[in-house]
């Protein structure tokens, strides 16, 4: 019942549209932007390009990034049940890496391998679930986004927008997500069910 819950819940994920007012609100990134602006758009660039969980963005390193591969990704070194996934994005959340560690670069924080991806200029070390939570907000905020949001909605979001991408490869979502099992990656697809008929009734036309 728990999922069936979820699957009606239109406040968990975002739609189409609501995603492309997010991803603008960050479009024109600048030197002269704020360093929390910078920072802020970068953290939801990052849910809706990897899917990945709060906890697993605020622990990544400036080498966890795998820019040169011909399929870009980086390295989740310890997710849910302490297992290491690579996840891969496209080239467009690669250019926004790029742009983001060039960026850090201008402003004095280091990007060597070691250090946090994410730095916190209170503590000087990793920013924690509960900023990260607060940088979605204000980024949501200024995409003019229902405030009902919390960032692990750009994980559903994610995992509903790669479930259609790849036409329907649940086992490429699971492996992208880290689930464990092929059942926790089900509810994606009955939350796409809509998208799956409307595509089935076009079968034969």
């Amino acid at each position: 019942m728990k999922v069936s819950t979820w699957e009606l819940d239109p406040k968990k994920f975002l739609t189409r549209k609501e995603t492309l007012q997010l991803l603008a609100a960050g479009e024109n990134r600048t030197k002269a932007w704020l360093h929390v602006t910078v920072r802020d758009h970068f953290i939801a660039d990052l849910g809706l390009s990897t899917g990945l969980r709060v906890m697993e963005i605020a622990a990544l390193k400036c080498g966890d990034l795998d820019l040169g591969s011909r399929v870009p990704c980086l390295l989740v070194r310890e997710g849910k049940g302490s297992k290491r996934r690579r996840v891969f994005f496209n080239d467009n959340f690669k250019n926004h890496c790029e742009e983001y560690l060039a960026w850090k670069q201008d402003i004095g924080e280091s990007t060597e391998a070691d250090q946090p991806l994410l730095l916190s200029t209170r503590t000087g070390g990793h920013l924690t679930t509960r900023a990260i939570q607060k940088a979605f907000k204000r980024c949501a905020k200024k995409a003019n986004l229902p405030s009902h949001y919390s960032v692990h909605c750009l994980r559903h979001s994610y995992a509903c927008f790669l479930y259609k991408a790849s036409n329907w490869n649940l086992r490429l979502v699971q492996k992208q997500l880290g689930h464990a099992r092929i059942s926790t990656t089900q509810v994606y697809a009955d939350v796409m069910m809509p998208e799956i008929k409307k595509a089935l009734d076009r079968l034969y036309c």
